[in-house]
C-alpha cells in the first residue's frame, strides 16, 4: 500500500536555537521511501541523525525569526496480518535484548505506579493478544478522547485518574498496562491516513508472539492505514519537536493521502479481534 504523506510546520524564533525534529517516515522493512523531499524556507543549517529506525532533523535557526519546515514523501508499507488465535506467548527468558527496555517503566509509562490496577482488570485473561485488546477497549470506555486537557507533562497515571486525554496519553496509557502484566509495549508515532483532523498520530504496539503489533486505543485510525515515523519507550524518546532555547510553533498541516489506483479498506474493531497487524517483525537468536 503506498501513501502520499506531507507536512509543513511553521516556526518563530526568539534567538539562535536548536530544534530536533521527528517528521520523516522511517525506512525498515516493511517501509520503503519511493521519493521524498525536504523544504527548508529560508535555508537553515540542518542534518540528518539516524537513531535505531528512527531519521532525526537537527536543525540550527542561527539569526533567524520566522522559518517553515516541509517534508514530503511517497511510502510504500507492507502489513503483515496475524491470525490472532496463533500468536503463540514468548516467555521473557527468550525476548532478544533489543525487546527488554520495554518491559520497564518510563517517564510518562509509570507500569509499576498501575500494576495492580493493570492485574485486577486484565489478569485473568490468558492470550497476551486478547489482554491487549482488552486494554485498548477499557480505555476507549473509560477515558474520553478530549483535546485540551493534558500538556506535554501528562503521564499514564494521571490519564486513568483524570479520564480524559488525547492520542498521546492513550497510547501512554496502553503502554503502561501492558507492561504491568509483563507485555512490552512501545511508544508509535506516524502519518496516519483518514484521521480526522489529520495530524501526528500517536498509538502502541505491543510484543507478542515474535513480532510488533499496532493497537490503537483511541479508534481514530486503522492499523493498515499508517506510516510510521517514529518508536520509543515514550513521547520523551519519540517527539515530533523537541526545542532547545526558545521557538514557538505558529502553524501546523498534515496529510497523509492513498496514492491513487489502489484500493484500501480499514480495519474494524471486530476484525481486529481476530487478526493483529504488524510494521516489523522481530527474530529472536
Amino acid at each position: 500500500m503506498q501513501f502520499q504523506v506531507f507536512s509543513e510546520l511553521e516556526y518563530e524564533a526568539s534567538f539562535p536555537s536548536t530544534m530536533i525534529l521527528n517528521i520523516h517516515a522511517q525506512r525498515n522493512p516493511s517501509q520503503e521511501i519511493v521519493e521524498e523531499k525536504l523544504t527548508l524556507l529560508p535555508e537553515l543549517q540542518s542534518e540528518e541523525i539516524v537513531v535505531g529506525e528512527n531519521r532525526f532533523l537537527r536543525v540550527q535557526t542561527g539569526e533567524l525569526k520566522n522559518f517553515t519546515i516541509v517534508y514530503e514523501a511517497t511510502v510504500d508499507v507492507e502489513y503483515e496480518l496475524l491470525s490472532a488465535k496463533q500468536i503463540d506467548p514468548l516467555p521473557i527468558s527468550e525476548f532478544s535484548p533489543e525487546v527488554i527496555p520495554y518491559l520497564f517503566p518510563s517517564r510518562y509509562c509509570q507500569s509499576d505506579r498501575l500494576s495492580r490496577l493493570a492485574w485486577d482488570l486484565f489478569g485473568n485473561i490468558k492470550r497476551p493478544y486478547d489482554t491487549v485488546m482488552a486494554i485498548t477497549d477499557w480505555i476507549y470506555d473509560n477515558v474520553e478522547y478530549m483535546p485540551g486537557t493534558t500538556n506535554s507533562q501528562t503521564s499514564a497515571y494521571d490519564t486513568v485518574t483524570q479520564r480524559t486525554g488525547v492520542c498521546r496519553d492513550f497510547a501512554h496509557l496502553g503502554i503502561a498496562l501492558c507492561r504491568a502484566l509483563n507485555i512490552p509495549a512501545r511508544y508509535f508515532t506516524g502519518y496516519a491516513y483518514q484521521l480526522d483532523p489529520p495530524d501526528f498520530h500517536a498509538l502502541f504496539e505491543a510484543f507478542i508472539g515474535g513480532s510488533w503489533i499496532i493497537f490503537d486505543a483511541t479508534r481514530l485510525s486503522s492499523p493498515n492505514g499508517l506510516v510510521k515515523i517514529g518508536n520509543g519507550r515514550d513521547a520523551a524518546e519519540a517527539a515530533v519537536s523537541s526545542i532547545f532555547g526558545r521557538v514557538e510553533g505558529k502553524s501546523m498541516t498534515v496529510r497523509c493521502e492513498l496514492v491513487p489506483g489502489q484500493d484500501y479498506k480499514p480495519m474494524n474493531r471486530r476484525q481486529l479481534g481476530h487478526k493483529g497487524v504488524s510494521l516489523e517483525t522481530v527474530e529472536q537468536a
